[in-house]
């Protein structure tokens, strides 16, 4: 079973969506830790009202470029929300990420309707820098 299916399975048997914040609040105390250096204007998510932070390794695999990931927020839900994105994408090929309907397994989970417009914009803004760099990958291989 992948990690994300596992979350899947976690969220079907968590009714109340307190217990689901709770939730997604642990999942953000997994997250590697983000060296402060890391913490830089340049590997700040624009469009977030919480400040995070996404900063992106390319490995070289031996069939082609992987991106991996690691992500940090001085709020305990946004943490838990990159949590869930990195499990989607880092460690993945830049096809494969541009595969992924990061906004649909959100759906799925019913986030659009307990995020706030701000949380909301701010994880399209997370996407979108993913999706941005993928994009970037594929045409620096080809």
């Amino acid at each position: 079973m992948t990690k994300i299916d596992e979350i899947r399975e976690n969220f079907e048997l968590l009714e109340e969506w307190d217990d689901r914040y709770r939730y997604v609040i642990e999942l953000g105390r997994t997250l590697e830790p983000m060296p402060e250096a890391e913490h830089s204007s340049e590997n700040k998510v624009q469009g977030c009202v919480s400040q995070v932070w996404l900063s992106k390794k390319m490995d070289r695999g031996s069939h082609g470029p992987l991106l991996k990931y690691l992500g940090d927020s001085d709020a305990h839900i946004v943490r838990g929300l990159i949590a869930i994105l990195l499990t989607l994408y880092s460690g993945r090929a830049p096809q494969e990420i541009l595969a992924i309907d990061a906004t649909g397994v959100f759906d799925e989970f019913g986030f659009r309707d307990h995020l706030t417009p701000q949380r909301s914009n701010g994880l399209r803004a997370m996407v979108e820098r993913i999706r941005t760099d993928a994009r970037a990958a594929l045409a620096e291989a080809s």
